[in-house]
């Protein structure tokens, strides 16, 4: 796996596992299923999604290879894949055989299945003990040789999904601070709308650029300046004005993610998707799909934070939504909202 800024080399299959949570931006639970998509023997394309439960009806494991197929066939040219899942065998093992023939079908070609078992990784497509011993092969993903190289390199791998979350969920209920930050916010608002829209998107360039350049000095926003901006953002023009000064780098990834945890509840789909576009602009697709989920539980109908999970689930790069967003985008597609997986 590769960017501009670092490479990483990946020399056997406990490698690639270690690799994996730095793939997705955290360590997979049990039942998962990581579907990675090679170039050349480059890494361009990783997609985790929960297995069906064990023992439940086939046609669930059916729709799940129906929906991932797809989204990693939009990643051509491609020339192999590697599947690797997590948990017991008895669960892993035959649903790691009917997604390899699903991808296979289709004439793709999948290089291994592997299953990741205690710590111990297991090759379902190797039989060569010298390289794939029966036992399996210990791998650890925080203190391999890979692992320490990814750290340098800037990757971070999260304990678990629910750690991503916390970069921007408020776990407790939101303070008194920014809830009457937020009332008198929303007092201020009401009275500059009186004075028009221009005044109130002059209000926002100040907001937004401030609230970037303070948090760049190293400053954090006080609960008045949080409130007033996501009071701004609910102006669909400031809210896009943030989208195009926001610059597509860690720092105003971390600036969003913590302008979303501290908005007053009902304010958070702004920021939330803001923070989700970021995020996919940096190359982070579970966290910018995690964000657009956040922006949709508490509006169901915020419209481009639908747009973009739409665009993630379908395994689309950032140029499809910015077609998308202006009515371009030259092919429907059609995500089933009801099998969770993400993409990187």
């Amino acid at each position: 796996m590769s960017s501009s800024e670092n490479k990483l080399t990946v020399r056997s299959s406990a490698d690639l596992a270690a690799a994996v949570p730095y793939l997705i931006g955290f360590h997979p639970g049990h039942g998962s299923i990581v579907v990675i998509a090679c170039r050349d023997r480059r890494i361009v394309f990783a997609a985790r999604s929960d297995l069906p439960a064990l023992g439940s009806p086939a046609h669930h494991l059916l729709e799940l290879t129906a929906h991932l197929v797809p989204v990693v066939q939009r990643q051509q040219p491609i020339t192999d894949l590697v599947i690797v899942g997590y948990g017991a065998q008895g669960h892993i093992d035959p649903a790691l055989h009917v997604v390899g023939e699903a991808f296979t079908a289709t004439g793709l070609t999948v290089r291994e299945l592997l299953r990741v078992t205690d710590s111990r990784i297991f090759s379902l497509t190797c039989d060569d003990p010298g390289c794939c011993p029966p036992q399996g092969t210990a791998v650890d993903s925080t203190t391999s040789l890979l692992a320490v190289h990814a750290t340098v390199a800037g990757l971070v791998a999260r304990p678990d999904r629910a750690a991503v979350a916390r970069r921007f969920t408020n776990l407790d209920s939101t303070g008194d601070g920014i809830r009457h930050a937020t009332t008198d916010a929303t007092a201020r608002m009401a009275a500059l709308k009186t004075a028009g829209n221009s005044t109130v998107y002059e209000a926002g360039v100040h907001a937004v650029r401030g609230a970037l350049r303070q948090h760049d000095d190293g400053t954090r926003l006080t609960d008045d300046e949080v409130a007033w901006l996501t009071v701004l953002l609910t102006h669909r023009p400031v809210r896009d004005l943030a989208v195009d000064l926001t610059q597509p780098h860690d720092q105003h990834v971390t600036f969003w993610a913590e302008i979303t945890r501290r908005a007053d509840e009902p304010l958070v789909p702004a920021p939330a998707t803001v923070l989700a576009l970021t995020a996919w602009r940096c190359g982070d697709g579970v966290l910018a799909l995690m964000a657009a989920e956040r922006a949709l539980q508490v509006n169901p109908d915020y419209q481009l934070a639908d747009l973009l999970l739409q665009t993630l689930h379908a395994g689309l790069p950032p140029s499809a939504f910015e077609q998308a967003t202006t009515g371009t985008l030259p092919s429907p597609f059609s995500p089933n909202p009801n099998i969770p997986s993400e993409q990187e």
